[in-house]
């Protein structure tokens, strides 16, 4: 069966349309429900809940009744009973995990884990003193710098394992200086019951590690449950109900972003090897739902790459699920010009950006949105994805417009300190008496003048 990706040509169509289709598409609005969705919510809730509706009423259980919802939800949605006891992993089933997984695998995690403090440690911010001196006058400007207390991760266990998202959410945070990290994965054999995530978590010096999945995992994190204390933010990506959970309770702890499915746009000319192209654009959607968009003003490169789809995909492991998504989510745009290409691609400010032409450079002068960028035809994507620095964790449905990949910065909360002796008080006292007068906030003044009064 022939590949079923459409084919926008700028030259005939505007594509405005498409880019807001996928958007649509692609966004946690949570508004859709699957007919078999909409059941098996009847069957658990006795209505036809909307996800974000699940959410509210998970979180607001969990909130009210602590660890017994978390626990009640973990049996009715996961299907697995966890007690008190077995929630939280024990240090001798991580011991036991980090004795019994591969020494070549355990190098891996150490030199990802060092490549990942190298950049990190790059981004971090420090403490700023500025003095303003003047005869008497003595004004002190500080900027303190602290790491986050504590931490919650999130780690996906449903359909695969991910130790790449345990390191690339972990050792920013380790690397900031945060003390306390809890990760939560789901009670699977991909999760909370996986050697290789275990050793990796040992590996790392996570000690705290919990057997839940979910909504109900966000919240135990945001409002604290028994065995679970609150966290100051949540980093991680998950499922739907797990974006709709860190929106929910955003405001009662931060969070990084409210992550979509994984997306990649290429960006090639005719020098993109079309091999290539196509094994970046099944690299995101094998994820499952995720999308893949290839934008050229070089036309013969769109059929070269829809063949190389069709025979990549009949070669893979997850080839059906990959070619489901592309159907989905994909999309080849033929652009009239290099200019136009880079403006489609600030329109849908994907998740990752992978430029393949001649001159990368020239090119990325050219685009502004994107969460990570992949430059030249030797850079793929699962680069970053593993082992080059930055995290992989990233904004997704177009939020690169505004939003940031998550780093070590993200880890920090700055503190403004600020002196004045009385002679710098009186230096600029005028200009609060001004301001205050405008606002007419008189107290303002007063603090003020009362100061300067005293002897």
């Amino acid at each position: 069966m022939s590949l079923s990706i459409p084919t926008i040509d700028c030259r005939a169509v505007e594509a405005t349309t498409l880019f807001a289709d996928l958007r649509e598409k692609l966004s946690p609005r949570g508004d859709v429900v699957s007919e078999a969705g909409k059941a098996r919510t009847i069957a658990l809730f006795g209505e036809p809940l909307s996800p974000q509706q699940v959410v509210e009423r998970i979180c607001q259980r969990v909130r009210r009744e602590g660890l017994d919802a978390v626990l009640e939800y973990t049996r009715l949605l996961d299907k697995k009973e966890i007690t008190r006891d077995t929630l939280r992993v024990s240090p001798v089933e991580l011991q036991a995990a980090h004795a019994a997984a591969d020494p070549q695998y355990l190098e891996t995690i150490r030199k990802i884990r060092d490549n990942i403090v190298e950049y990190q440690r790059a981004l971090l911010a420090s403490d700023v003193r500025i003095v303003r001196q003047s005869d008497d006058a003595w004004i002190e400007l500080r900027q303190r710098v602290r790491p986050l207390k504590r931490v919650g991760v999130c780690i996906p266990g449903g359909a695969a394992a991910y130790p790449s998202t345990l390191l690339m959410t972990v050792v920013p945070a380790q690397t900031a200086g945060v003390r306390e990290i809890a990760v939560v994965v789901p009670p699977t054999p991909f999760g909370g019951y996986n050697v290789d995530l275990l050793a990796a978590c040992h590996e790392l010096g996570v000690t705290e590690v919990y057997r839940v999945g979910g909504a109900q995992a966000v919240a135990a994190l945001a409002y604290g449950v028994e065995g679970i204390p609150r966290v100051d933010k949540i980093v991680g990506p998950g499922n739907l109900f797990v974006a709709l959970a860190k929106r929910h309770v955003f405001g009662e702890v931060d969070i990084d972003s409210i992550a979509g499915p994984s997306e990649v746009i290429v960006l090639a000319d005719e020098t993109a090897n079309p091999v290539f192209v196509a094994a970046d654009l099944i690299s995101q959607a094998e994820h499952s739902p995720g999308s893949g968009v290839l934008i050229t003003w070089y036309a013969p490169l769109i059929e070269q790459v829809r063949a190389e789809l069709e025979r990549q995909l009949a070669q893979l492991e997850r080839g059906d699920l990959a070619r489901e998504a592309l159907e989905q989510y994909g999309a080849f745009i033929l652009a009239r010009s290099e200019e136009e290409a880079a403006k489609l691609t600030d329109d849908l400010a994907t998740e990752h950006l992978h430029i393949s032409t001649a001159d990368p450079e020239k090119m990325l002068d050219k685009v502004q949105n994107a969460g990570a960028i992949f430059l030249g035809h030797y850079t793929p994507v699962a680069m970053g994805d593993y082992v080059a620095g930055p995290s992989h964790v990233l904004p997704t449905g177009g939020t690169a417009r505004f939003a940031n990949g998550l780093s070590a910065v993200d880890f920090l909360k700055r503190s403004s300190v600020i002196s004045y002796n009385k002679a710098g008080l009186a230096l600029d006292a005028d200009l609060v008496r001004l301001m205050a007068d405008k606002e007419g906030l008189t107290a303002h003044r007063a603090s003020v003048d009362v100061r300067l009064k005293t002897p």
